[in-house]
């Protein structure tokens, strides 16, 4: 029967088409070694990346000799790229691989490239020569092709760590069981801090072996760590559960795009209880759940109108563009929401990204002296997990009690709502970064220089909007996913990150030509006592306001996955 015939649905229900196919999972019982080796893992993996992308841009300042705006831009760009990579990781994860042997795959180039990066500080042929006075010889292209093949190595193997290695650890855990599904929970915030933790190792014994001892032997501290976690976490291998591959979730939402397009015609029924949907055994994936149906999108329900059995028959025969089931449908609803939750996500990370770049070269120009104790600027990273771990004791014990007592909620704050705190609470850690700026200039005017603690303020709101909104992305976009998909949805917090990296180095790379097209050096130069670092921040701090708003608007009206009852 013609789709675009007007003619009305059948109101009746039937099997489902045919549709991915469904994958076994493994019915190992849980074994809490199995997540404790993986948030292990994630701690020392965690060391070994921060290790070689904390003081990344003090490296290529100091040892490669290159300048303010190219160092940071370099940054930025392999920021970008390593946080790009995981979508790719979680497409392989999702149809493919599975999430354990994609782990298993990518540590095998994340090995490779920070063995090669270690190396290249031994080896005193890959390095330029040390500064005699003011002239520093740059670094020759032989040695930035060896430095950029080991960081686009290590982009590659983290890339699929970091998209498989969460939800590998979250499938350890039966959400049909009370308790497993509230120690799931507590697993996102542990993943959480155990990468922090990590950051904070980092940015206190690494950075300062690395600047204070060697720049190889810092650089070794990583690569042992990564071999550590890679034997752990392969003796573990038969404790894991791990779920089969699921094919590509692609073709069920094309499906969706295809069908509704050929339906457009159709009237969708007033009464959506009839609209199609199959039995349990239909499910696209294994331990999926039906989807019930929700308002919005309705030209996309009329992928679920029936208008002839002979859909049905033609669908059983291997032609799934004729009809989609309700929770085919809903799938695609979730991602077309979760799309401009996730733009504003892109926004937010371009201003967090400053703590890896622009709040280190600011921490540099500053006196680093405390006390008898020389602070290196990234280390001030490390602040910020202090701050994160004071915010969460303190988000736990008051303002979850405080929420829950108002909103009803037992969770206290919805994760759109921490999204949106966290969102916030850039706005003034920009701020104050921009006010520390510009109190920094006025010194050096004066003949002194500002010490590097009147940072900590920046970092301290730096860290609390980190709490409210890191942890919760990371549940949102698993959560939220379709089962199939959670991979490739928890990757997408990662894929806001790339872009957000790349989305600074555009923007730092366009500050620094217009700034100087009325002559002078512009806000960013070599010498930051000359330019206007201050500026840039109340740039970021202006963008952010307006991300918090949009945020707010869609974030107001996100409709939140309702799961339907099983036939």
């Amino acid at each position: 029967m013609d789709a675009e015939s007007g003619e009305t649905p059948l109101l009746f229900h039937q099997h489902s088409p045919n549709q991915v196919q469904v994958s076994s999972s493994s019915n190992k019982p849980f074994n809490w070694k199995a997540p404790a080796i993986i948030l292990a893992f994630e701690f020392l993996e965690s060391i070994a990346y921060a290790g070689i992308a904390l003081n990344l841009i003090v490296y290529l300042g100091t040892v490669l000799h290159g300048t303010t705006a190219s160092n940071a831009a370099t940054v930025d760009t392999w920021n970008g790229t390593t946080f790009l990579t995981p979508v790719l990781g979680a497409f392989l994860a999702d149809t493919y691989w599975g999430k354990y042997k994609t782990v298993g795959i990518s540590i095998i180039f994340y090995l490779t490239g920070i063995l090669i990066i270690t190396a290249s500080t031994i080896i005193p042929s890959l390095q330029p020569t040390a500064c005699e006075g003011t002239s520093c010889p740059p670094a020759t292209g032989f040695q930035y092709f060896v430095l950029f093949a080991a960081l686009y190595l290590i982009s590659v193997g983290t890339g699929g760590v970091k998209s498989a290695l969460l939800p590998l650890g979250a499938d350890q855990y039966d959400d049909s069981d009370v308790e497993q599904s509230k120690q799931k929970q507590a697993f996102f915030s542990w993943f959480f801090m155990a990468i922090n933790i990590g950051v904070f190792f980092s940015g206190t014994v690494v950075v300062w072996v690395q600047q204070n001892v060697a720049w190889s032997l810092g650089f070794a501290i990583s690569s042992v760590c990564l071999i550590i976690a890679t034997v752990a976490f392969l003796l573990g291998t038969p404790i894991y559960r791990v779920h089969l591959p699921t094919g590509s979730p692609l073709k069920s939402l094309v499906a969706v795009f295809v069908t509704s397009f050929k339906k457009r015609k159709v009237e969708v029924p007033a009464d959506t209880t009839i609209l199609f949907e199959g039995d349990d055994a239909n499910l696209t994936s294994a331990g999926s759940n039906k989807l019930a149906h929700t308002d919005g999108f309705r030209c996309l329900d009329k992928a679920a109108v029936v208008v002839g059995e002979q859909e049905i028959k033609d669908s059983n025969l291997g032609r799934p563009w004729l009809l989609c089931t309700v929770t085919q449908v809903e799938e695609v609803k979730i991602l077309v929401r979760m799309l401009p939750i996730w733009l504003t996500s892109v926004f937010y990370a371009a201003s967090m990204c400053q703590t890896a770049t622009t709040f280190i070269q600011q921490g540099m120009a500053m006196n680093t002296k405390i006390g008898s104790f020389s602070v290196p600027a990234a280390s001030m990273n490390s602040a910020s997990v202090i701050f994160m771990m004071i915010w969460v004791v303190f988000q736990d014990s008051i303002v979850i009690p405080i929420a829950r007592r108002y909103t009803g909620n037992v969770a206290g704050l919805t994760q759109l709502q921490r999204m949106g705190v966290g969102r916030f609470l850039a706005v003034p850690a920009l701020a104050a970064a921009a006010l520390v700026e510009i109190w920094r200039l006025r010194s050096v005017r004066d003949g002194h220089n500002l010490s590097i603690a009147w940072q900590v303020p920046q970092f301290m709101i730096i860290a609390c909007s980190d709490v409210f909104c890191g942890i919760a992305q990371l549940e949102f976009f698993y959560s939220e996913a379709p089962t199939s998909m959670r991979s490739l949805c928890s990757a997408f917090s990662f894929l806001a990150m790339s872009l957000g990296y790349y989305l600074n180095s555009m923007i730092i790379s366009a500050i620094a030509v217009l700034s100087k097209s009325k002559g002078g050096q512009g806000w960013l130069p070599a010498n930051l006592n000359d330019g206007h670092l201050d500026y840039y921040f109340w740039l970021w701090a202006g963008i952010g306001a307006v991300n918090f708003v949009v945020y707010t608007a869609f974030a107001k009206n996100y409709t939140v996955k309702k799961v339907g009852p099983r036939a």
